[in-house]
């Protein structure tokens, strides 16, 4: 057996690719991933990722403004992300979108973005349309201008939250 000591910058600085595998080997070392890396999956026919525009974002909130699960891991794509590839796209980890939204499983991540992804396909009258996407490494995917759209509904609730409170101390 060798072992490597890796510095923080060295793994920041390497490639995409050897950042995902320098993921698994941790995890899977750990016990939380999978033994062996992943084989591909194809993607469903037909399904596209779509890049959401703030409307697409509002109206998504609007239709699942009532579970506030799927609330919770909508605005977790506010957040910025991993861009990576050609054209790009923004990554997330479930993982930590199941941290960050405090559920409790993925099980729980995955029905909530199956439910942001039905809002959108009844947004966009499109059926083939997809909110998001998934690596087999745990990852979700993106397209950036939905990143930028849900941080600006997120923008949008904040300032008006913050405009009631200040009405009410009026």
């Amino acid at each position: 057996m060798i072992g490597i000591t890796l510095s923080t910058d060295q793994i920041l600085s390497a490639p995409p690719e050897v950042r995902r595998w320098i993921e698994h080997q941790v995890l899977s070392g750990l016990g939380l991933g999978p033994e062996a890396p992943p084989v591909p999956t194809l993607p469903v026919q037909g399904a596209h990722l779509v890049a959401c525009t703030t409307e697409d974002a509002a109206k998504i909130l609007a239709q699942i403004q009532g579970v506030l699960p799927a609330v919770n891991v909508l605005f977790e794509f506010g957040r910025p992300g991993i861009a990576l590839g050609q054209p790009p796209v923004m990554m997330f980890r479930l993982i930590d979108i199941l941290h960050h939204t405090r559920l409790q499983n993925v099980g729980q991540v995955m029905a909530s973005l199956e439910m942001i992804n039905k809002a959108l396909i009844e947004a966009r009258h499109d059926p083939s349309a997809r909110f998001c996407g998934f690596d087999n490494e745990g990852h979700c995917l993106i397209a950036p201008e939905t990143q930028r759209a849900i941080a600006g509904v997120w923008q949008t609730v904040i300032a008006k939250q913050h405009g009631v409170a200040e009405g009410e101390a009026a």
